[in-house]
This record gives C-alpha cells, structure tokens and sequence, in this order.
C-alpha cells in the first residue's frame, strides 16, 4: 500500500521550474511567448485557457518563482470582492518590501461574477498585482470586456499520448514513495484513456490503481486498470461525473436524433451541479454545427435558451434545457454550414490572399475610381430579378463550390435555386 497519501502523487510530481514543466512547447519552448516573458522580465497580466490538468496553476507558480515575484492565489469558488480587496491592500502594504509586480492568481476566473471581476481592474490597470487567471471556458464569454482588453489570452492544450507516457514514467522514476514499489506497467492504453489528457487525472488513477493492488509485484494492465475505476469511480473523479465524457455522450446523442438519451445525458449533468451556461453555450454550437440550414430555427431556439438559464439558473434551467435538447434531438440534421467555412479555410490556407477582382473593390477615393476600382460591379438590386451574374470569387478560385447542401427538405430547395441560379458555374 502507499503510505505517504497525505499529499496526492500529483501534487508531489509539480514542476518547479519551466524546463521540467512538461507539454505546452508553443508557449514555454524556445523562443516562445512566455519563455520570453520570463527572461525579460516583463510579465503581463494574462488568462490561461484550457481543459482540466494541462498545467495552468504549475506554470503560473512556475512564472512567479522564476520572476522572483510575490504569489497569491484565490479559488473562485469560494472568493468574494472582500478576498480580492484585501489581498490588494496586503500588497499596497508591502510597497518597497516587494522585489517585484506581486502576481495574483485567480483560478476557475470564468466563475467570477461581474462585479467580483469589476473589483480587480483597477489594480490591474495600475500594476498594482499581474493578473494570471485561469479557466476551462472560453474567456470570450465568461471574462468581462474590460478586463479581457488588459489580459493576454494562452490557450493551454491536452497533453499528447508521449507526454502522458512520460508523466508515468517520471511517476515511476523520480517519485520517492512509487519507486520504493515494485511496479510492473505491462499496458497503458487504459490509464492513457481515462485521462482523456488530463496529466492530473492520470497520475490520480495511476495512484488509486496502485494502491488497490495488494501483491508484493504491482503489475498493471488495462484489465486491472478498468476493474479497479470501476469500483472507484466517484475517487478518481472530483464530482462523480466524467465531464468531457458526459458532454460528448451528450452532443453526439443530439447529433444522432436520440432525445431519450440526451435528456439522460442531461439530466447526469444537472445532477452532477453542472454550470447551466456550459451546456446552453454548446447547444448554440451545436444548433449551427450539426443542424445549421436544415432548420434555422435552430439557432433561435438555442440561443433563447441560453438567454433563459442565463436569467433563470439552477433549478428551474433544467425545464428549459430540456425542452431545448429535445427540440434539437428531433429537427433534421445538417453540417453543411460546419463543412463549408472549413473547406474556405482550406483555400484560404492552400491560395493565401488572393487578389480582390477589381469589380468588387472598394473606391471611397477619387484615384481608386481612376484605377477602375469597382467600376465592373453590377448592382444586383437594377437587375429585374435581383440577380447580375459577375464573379465574386477570385480568380484562382472562380467556379469553387465550398457549400454543398445536405439532403433535407430545406436544402434541397436551396441546390435547386443555386442551380437555376448558376447555370453550371457551381457543382450543384
């Protein structure tokens, strides 16, 4: 059995430094934007954004030792105004004592209510504290404007098969408690599985795993790995809810017209005190994603129910999400919209910036007239049917057909009318 349980083998493993702070080499590589901070000096106030266990509280403790500044840290959860007050008027008192811009970090930021965010800017603003906020939210919708304006925003990612392979093996290796095992790890697919990515929630079941295998030689396999979570399910998960899981199982159930089971989902969601917005945001998302111009309506629906459990919460939401996930669950389906944006920016990326043709050029000056800047643009409005037939592609992409309709009622009205329309010029 591990004795040393007191502190989480997660905990224990923490980086200390940025060269032992695994994943992330697009913001703590070389030549990277916040390696670059670090060794000038100059530390902005910034927003970490990005799922669970990838390294957001670490690397904003990592920048607070390797810049020699004051650390303070306050959980949204359970932090008010008063907290972030006092925790500025601790390090107003401090003044000359300070070696630097004390740093405050303020994780699950996207918690905070308006006024708790409001209460922070002005410290910001006059460099009283570097704010480094962390969020599994896009801060686009959870940070207020005014704040976001001050911040720079870092999207942390996943961590890769490899790095979650070497999280165990430095698990294995380096960590006092684990080493003095004899640990056998014969396969990794299970525990590679479970952390959906998540280095924290891997080294946690790595650890529950462990600790529940009483023979002398610890051998782990994938068999071992899913009995034991199995029996453990509400350990090695915070709120006895996979999140991510939960809510793929949920947005696919849409997708693939179940309501029955997509209210399960839901209701493993309300149940687990799931953020109402979290799951009204990603039916905005899906209403356009994977029903899009089978049924515009759609988007109202999921859009108005957003704006509902925004005013309403917890627990008179979970009617209205309801009615919203079975609306969806039950209209047509399509991905057309979702499958044209991504082949434009296939072109875009594949042809670069491809010249505007001259016709559809702005000509607010006089010059630009004499360079014939829009001169060839026909105004569809003179036409008798609204329709002046020009180029509105460049030239290198003339012809390209991005929007294919699904097979929908919708649709297939929409492939007539460009057909007619178009004559040939488009695959329709």
């Amino acid at each position: 059995m591990i004795t040393n349980l007191s502190i989480p083998l997660a905990e224990r493993l923490r980086p200390k430094s940025l060269n032992d702070f695994l994943g992330q080499k697009h913001l703590v590589g070389q030549n990277s934007p916040i390696r670059k901070c670090i060794e000038t000096g100059s530390i902005p106030s910034m927003i970490f954004w990005g799922p669970p266990g990838v390294g957001k509280t670490t690397l904003a403790e990592i920048i607070s030792h390797e810049s020699d500044r004051p650390f303070h840290t306050l959980s949204a959860i359970n932090s008010g105004v008063k907290d972030i007050r006092d925790i500025i008027q601790k390090v107003k008192s401090g003044g000359m004592f300070n070696k630097g811009t004390a740093i405050l970090f303020i994780d699950e930021i996207h918690r905070f209510s308006k006024s708790q965010q409001d209460s922070l800017l002005g410290a910001v603003e006059k460099g009283i504290v570097t704010l480094i906020g962390a969020t599994t939210e896009n801060p686009s919708f959870e940070v207020i404007s005014a704040l976001l304006s001050r911040c720079q925003v870092f999207t942390l990612e996943h961590h890769s098969k490899n790095e979650l392979h070497e999280v165990l093996n430095t698990a294995i290796n380096k960590d006092a408690t684990i080493k003095a095992l004899s640990i056998k790890l014969v396969e990794t697919d299970a525990l590679i599985r479970i952390s959906g990515g998540d280095a924290r929630k891997l080294l946690n079941t790595f650890e529950i795993v462990i600790n529940n295998i009483s023979s002398e030689i610890k051998e782990i396999n994938n068999k071992i790995v899913l009995e034991t979570i199995q029996q453990n399910l509400a350990i090695y998960d915070k709120n006895g809810e996979m999140h991510y899981d939960i809510i793929s199982a949920f947005i696919k159930s849409i997708r693939g017209s179940d309501p029955n089971a997509a209210v399960y989902w839901l209701a493993r969601m309300v149940e687990g005190g799931e953020e109402p917005k979290f799951i009204a945001r990603r039916l905005i998302i899906l209403a356009s994603e994977d029903i899009g111009l089978a049924n515009p309506t759609a988007l109202i629906m999921a859009n108005n129910c957003f704006s509902a459990v925004e005013k309403i919460g917890w627990p008179e939401s979970r009617i209205i999400l309801s009615q919203c996930v079975i609306y969806l669950a039950c209209s047509a389906k399509s991905n057309s919209a979702y499958m044209a944006i991504n082949k434009a920016q296939e072109a875009v990326r594949e042809h670069g910036n491809s010249t505007v043709p001259l016709g559809l050029r702005n000509a607010p000056t006089k010059l630009m007239k004499e360079l014939d800047y829009g001169k060839e643009y026909k105004y569809s409005h003179d036409h008798k049917s609204k329709l002046h037939l020009q180029e509105f592609l460049p030239q290198d992409l003339s012809g390209k057909t991005f929007f294919i309709p699904s097979n929908n009622k919708r649709e297939n009205a929409l492939k007539d009318y460009l057909k007619k329309t178009w004559k040939g010029k488009y695959n329709y």
